[in-house]
């Protein structure tokens, strides 16, 4: 039998994998997932739908989306969201085998019953030809809207920039950040100013061990000019992170918790997990990410399940893994199977599916 965790969302039956969608909307805290509750694989995947008061405790609605349209007949893919005149906007990659990726919106009065646009797509094709072109994550900006999509060319990923007056008619800007020997196809890209900083964010494509990767910069409404980057995750079950600002102007973070490497036993309900809601701040460049104050009464200064020997942190049944900065303060948040580690206040962090 499975084990539950109390304070990270597990869907009752199924599969999840990213995090979508995240917002804080009419007084409570929305997340919306890749869901397929019908299967413990990724496929024809919808938008499943929670909300919470409290960031740990999560009701599950009505799926929000899901693919009944040729244009995202094969999936609706990972997304975000965003409030406009009292009105919730998705944003989603819509998925067929005639149209490939495509990107397409979804809106509601109330946060809870969607209507896809008639318009849909919205953005029908790639600025240039690539399978991957996928996971649109929009930010409100001085001159309007932006939109940031994960893709890659070449064997060289890309975070392509996009922007909008009124989050339905779309142009392309450029490339806003590759680099090479990164990774062949950047996904789950994210974009978002934090103090007088700009941080980008996103996923290295079939990598589990720092596969999140940050750029902190400066964004002056078209180039975005890197000025340093990190890598605070280890991982190994740590993938698809997004961000949103609360109402107490926090910027928080939930990233999805899996074991690629484990097949479902054939009693098991379901596979994948949402990782605890971290607060993500930035010093001297550096990312830092740490539970929020919401979870931080279930942190822990020890674990049985680890020990730490100089600054080799070693998870039982796991290969042992050098810490890259020293440690000074380690706490743990251990929830059933799931087991989270924070070094130094949110330096560097771990997450296992044990």
């Amino acid at each position: 039998m499975q084990q539950r965790a109390k304070i990270h969302f597990q869907p009752p039956k199924g599969w999840i994998n990213d995090p979508n969608g995240l917002i804080f909307f009419g007084g409570q805290y929305h997340a919306f997932f890749q869901y397929n509750p019908d299967d413990m694989f990724s496929r024809k995947i919808r938008w499943g739908h929670i909300v919470s008061d409290d960031l740990l405790h999560w009701r599950q609605l009505p799926s929000a989306i899901y693919p009944d349209e040729d244009y995202d007949e094969t999936g609706c893919w990972s997304g975000s969201a965003l409030e406009k005149d009292g009105k919730m906007y998705l944003f989603y990659t819509s998925v067929s085998e005639k149209y490939g990726q495509t990107q397409s919106v979804a809106v509601s009065d109330d946060g809870v019953n969607f209507i896809k646009y008639d318009g849909n797509p919205v953005i029908k094709k790639p600025p240039f030809p690539t399978r991957d072109f996928r996971d649109p994550k929009v930010m409100k900006t001085d001159d309007g809207y932006a939109m940031v999509l994960g893709s890659g060319e070449g064997g060289e990923g890309k975070i392509l920039l996009y922007k909008s007056d009124d989050l339905l008619e779309w142009r392309y800007e450029g490339v806003l950040f590759e680099k090479k020997a990164v990774a062949k196809v950047f996904e789950c890209p994210d974009f978002f100013r934090l103090g007088d900083k700009y941080v980008l964010m996103f996923s290295k494509i079939a990598q589990n061990i720092n596969a999140a990767y940050f750029a902190t910069g400066v964004f002056d409404g078209r180039k975005f000019t890197p000025q340093s980057f990190c890598e605070p995750v280890y991982g190994p079950q740590f993938f698809a992170a997004q961000t949103f600002e609360d109402d107490k102007n926090r910027r928080i973070l939930i990233a999805w918790m899996s074991d690629w490497t484990r097949k479902p036993a054939p009693d098991d309900e379901f596979i994948g997990s949402l990782s605890i809601p971290m607060r993500v701040s930035v010093k001297d460049g550096k990312i830092f990410l740490y539970p929020v104050e919401e979870a931080r009464g279930f942190l822990t200064t020890g674990n049985a399940a680890v020990r730490v020997e100089g600054n080799d942190i070693i998870v039982d049944g796991q290969p042992p893994v050098k810490c890259p900065v020293a440690i000074n303060k380690i706490e743990f948040l251990s929830d059933a199977n799931l087991l989270e580690i924070f070094v130094n206040d949110g330096e560097f962090v771990m997450s296992y599916v044990l």
